[in-house]
């Protein structure tokens, strides 16, 4: 059976997968064969894939409120979006039925969108806000002192603290935060539609949507670095290997319920593209602080060189009077410069950004720009730092605005079917 047929074939075969014990089971139509896992992400595992697996083509983020004081009610919806997620990450469709065999006078148990689709490397990532411990009372980050929620409130993460103010800012309250966030990748539009859909369709009665945002990247015809909007490389030094990862990106067991959890801050950052588009190629490169065709520091080398703060301006004019003697190839306040690990004690983030683009606005502007997002073990640490930099000094201020701002603390990966998101917090069991 062909690799497309694989994928969903055949519908209304025998359930699999559940929940855990006392929720019931939730039943999973399954693919006629598994032999084509090619575009499949494994779910089970120490960490949650979506994280650091390679970045897919298509994004949809969602955040949730959690609209129920029932504890109850909310681990089972957590028990039953897990089960799905293993479902469709592995090709299946979600319960019993499929889309095309229940019930006629019933709605399908799956939407069908998906049908004859491949897997594409669907995940499905889930993580908490600040909101879901301590109910606030109201969505502004200085009033965030309410009543605990749900009983968990003193297994809060220290590095779920709330963002800083940064200069700048024009968030949208209604686009940020949220209870529950939720983040599907996949190298198909559809397919990750399918399953956010799902997700949001299963979450009716204890879940509203708070607000949702897609994005895409495209890889170029020779497998380089993608470009943003603004038609810069973007991820050049990015972290890659197993040890970059664990010294910053995977928590620690403090608390222990997080132990190869992660910290997402998501930012919907506006760009204004007609004034960028306006401005000359060198400015722009002394905007970023590399080079616009082959994303080399403009101190010199490669994409990959390690930018050399130090080297001065080749054929720089004699300075004026008052001016600094020697002018640098990477200016002071270069993207790049402001942004570098080394003036921030080293510490990184594992960036994981998507360009959006949302139509035009009321002045007939693209509503178009970056959803940037960056992982870390503690966004105190690897996080705030670099962005303040960014906020108050970075010249690239002058074509962007932050218009939206998230915080999650991604929760460990799922053991095996028996394990759910959330379990070690609710539960109380044992991490990873």
């Amino acid at each position: 059976m062909s690799a497309e047929l694989s994928r969903r074939a055949l519908l209304g075969l025998a359930g699999a997968g559940a929940v855990a014990a006392g929720v019931g089971a939730v039943g999973v139509a399954r693919a006629v064969s598994d032999a084509a896992a090619s575009d499949r992400v494994e779910f089970y595992g120490e960490h949650q894939a979506g994280i650091a697996t390679p970045v897919q083509s298509h994004l949809i983020v969602s955040a949730f409120d959690v609209n129920t004081d029932d504890v109850s009610r909310l681990t089972a919806l957590l028990q039953q979006w897990t089960a799905m997620a293993a479902a469709l990450t592995s090709g299946h469709e979600v319960g019993d039925t499929g889309a095309f065999n229940g019930a006629p006078a019933a709605p399908p148990d799956d939407n069908g969108e998906a049908t004859l689709l491949p897997t594409a490397n669907l995940t499905i990532t889930v993580g908490f806000g600040a909101s879901l411990f301590r109910q606030p009372s109201s969505r502004k980050p200085s009033e965030r002192q309410g009543s605990d929620r749900f009983g968990v409130v003193d297994q809060m993460p220290a590095a779920l603290a709330d963002l800083p103010a940064f200069p700048m800012d024009a968030l949208d309250a209604s686009r940020s935060d949220g209870d529950i966030g939720v983040q599907v990748c996949a190298d198909d539009a559809q397919v990750a539609m399918h399953a956010m859909r799902a997700i949001k369709r299963v979450a009716f009665g204890t879940c509203v949507q708070r607000w949702s945002q897609t994005g895409f990247v495209s890889r170029p015809t020779d497998d380089s670095t993608p470009r943003n909007l603004f038609g810069f490389k973007d991820g050049t030094a990015n972290l890659t290997t197993a040890d970059e990862l664990n010294a910053h990106v995977w928590a620690d067991d403090e608390p222990g319920w997080m132990a190869g959890g992660s910290y997402l801050v998501a930012r919907r950052v506006a760009m204004t593209i007609e004034v960028w588009d306006r401005t000359s190629l060198a400015e722009q490169e002394d905007i970023i602080g590399r080079r616009k065709g082959d994303g080399a520091p403009l101190s010199g080398g490669d994409e990959f060189s390690e930018p050399d703060f130090e080297a001065p301006l080749v054929d720089a004019p004699a300075p004026l009077p008052g001016e600094p003697l020697q002018q640098r190839a990477i200016p002071e306040l270069a993207h790049i410069r402001l942004a570098h690990p080394s003036r921030h004690g080293g510490r990184r983030m594992l960036r994981r950004g998507y360009n959006y683009q949302d139509g035009i606005d009321d002045l007939g502007r693209w509503d178009a720009g970056l959803f940037f997002m960056a992982y870390s073990r503690d966004p105190r640490e690897h996080v705030v730092p670099p962005l303040a930099a960014l906020a108050r000094d970075d010249v690239m201020n002058e074509y962007i605005r932050h218009t939206a701002s998230a915080q999650f603390a991604m929760v460990p990966g799922v053991r095996d079917p028996s394990d759910w998101w959330g379990r070690d917090l609710f539960e109380g069991t044992s991490p990873f």
